[in-house]
C-alpha cells in the first residue's frame, strides 16, 4: 500500500509544501457529503457555527446524532488529524462513524483553525471552546454530558490529549475518557522511532518538524513549549480521564505514545496501550481491510463500549 501511495503521499513534507499537502489530502481523501455521513438515515447531520475562544471567530461543529435514539446518548467529540496544517471536520471520519453507528453514539466534530496561519494556542483553544459549547448544550443536542469521549487521530490525537489537560486544569467539562489514536504529542521530534522512520512510511521526521514548526515557530523543540501545544511536555499527568492510546510499531509517534501511556500509569492514572506490530502511521485508515486494521478497530470498539457503559 505504501508503494501504491508513493506517487500521491510523500513521507516527507517540508514547510514550503504545505499548500501541496493540503491539495493532496483533499484529493486523496475527499470529505464525505451529508448523505454519506447520514448512512442511509442512521444519523441526522447538522453543521452549526458556535462561539469560538474569546476574541476569536466562530467555529464550525459537525453534529451527527443517531436517528433511532429516544434518550440522551453518549458522544464522541472528534478532532481531525492532518499534522496541524491540513484537514477539516469531515476529514477521515469513516472510523469514527463506524464506532458511533455500532454503539449508537452521537458525533460532534470540531473545525479548528490550522497552522501556520493560526499558531498555538489558536487550534487547541478552538477545540476546547467547541467542547465547552457541546457540554453546555448537551440537553439540546440529546447528549449525555457525563458520557463524552474526546477523540482524535494523529494531530487530532495530540489536540485531544491537550483538550483533556485543559479541561482538567480549567475545571471544564468532565470527560468520560480520551481516545488517542497514533497521537502527535511531542514537538521535540527526537525519539528513536522518529529517527528510525525518517524517509519511510507516512508522516516521517521531516513532516513532523514541518507540522510542529508551523504551530510553534522558533520555539519548537525549545524549553518553553506549553503542554497544551505538545502534551508530552506536561509535568503532571494525574487526574486525567481514562486514556486509550494506540500506535503502530513502524511509525514516528511510537516511542512518544508509549512514553505518554507509561507516564499516565506512573501518575496513578488509567491508560490502555496498544502497539500494533508492523503498523505504519494511519494504517487503519489507509488499509482498513487488512487483518491488523480490523483487529485494531475491534479493540477500539470494545474499549469504547466498556468506558461508556451506563
Amino acid at each position: 500500500m505504501l508503494s501504491a501511495l508513493a506517487g500521491v503521499v510523500s513521507p516527507s513534507w517540508t514547510f514550503d509544501q504545505i499548500a501541496t499537502l493540503r491539495t493532496a489530502t483533499t484529493e486523496g481523501w475527499p470529505s464525505p457529503t451529508d448523505e454519506e455521513l447520514a448512512r442511509g438515515g442512521a444519523f441526522t447531520v447538522e453543521d452549526r457555527s458556535v462561539p469560538g475562544p474569546d476574541g476569536a471567530p466562530e467555529i464550525s461543529l459537525l453534529i451527527c446524532r443517531p436517528t433511532a435514539a429516544t434518550a440522551p446518548v453518549a458522544a464522541i467529540y472528534s478532532i481531525h488529524g492532518g499534522g496541524l496544517i491540513s484537514g477539516d471536520n469531515r476529514a477521515l471520519m469513516t472510523e469514527v462513524f463506524d464506532l458511533a453507528q455500532e454503539l449508537q453514539l452521537a458525533v460532534v466534530s470540531v473545525e479548528y483553525r490550522l497552522a501556520p496561519e493560526t499558531p498555538h494556542p489558536g487550534p487547541v483553544e478552538d477545540c476546547y471552546a467547541g467542547l465547552v459549547w457541546t457540554a453546555e448544550h448537551a440537553e439540546e443536542l440529546g447528549i449525555d454530558p457525563a458520557r463524552i469521549v474526546v477523540a482524535g487521530s494523529s494531530a487530532g490525537g495530540g489536540l485531544a490529549a491537550a483538550v483533556a489537560l485543559l479541561a482538567r486544569d480549567r475545571g471544564g467539562p468532565a470527560l468520560a475518557a480520551q481516545m488517542l489514536m497514533c497521537p502527535m504529542l511531542d514537538d521535540r521530534n527526537d525519539t528513536v522511532s522518529a529517527q528510525q522512520m525518517a524517509g519511510i512510511g507516512m508522516w516521517d521526521r521531516i513532516s513532523n518538524e514541518t507540522g510542529w514548526t508551523a504551530l510553534l515557530g522558533e520555539s519548537r523543540g525549545g524549553p518553553d513549549v506549553s503542554p497544551y501545544a505538545a502534551p508530552a511536555r506536561a509535568t503532571d499527568l494525574s487526574g486525567l480521564p481514562a486514556a486509550f492510546i494506540d500506535v503502530g510499531s513502524a511509525e514516528t509517534f511510537r516511542d512518544e505514545d508509549v512514553t505518554y501511556a507509561s507516564r499516565i500509569w506512573q501518575a496513578g492514572g488509567v491508560a490502555e496501550l496498544h502497539v500494533w506490530p508492523g503498523g505504519f502511521h494511519g494504517f487503519t485508515t489507509t488499509v482498513p481491510h487488512a487483518q491488523i486494521s480490523q483487529d485494531a478497530g475491534a479493540v477500539r470498539l470494545r474499549w469504547l463500549r466498556r468506558v461508556l457503559a451506563p
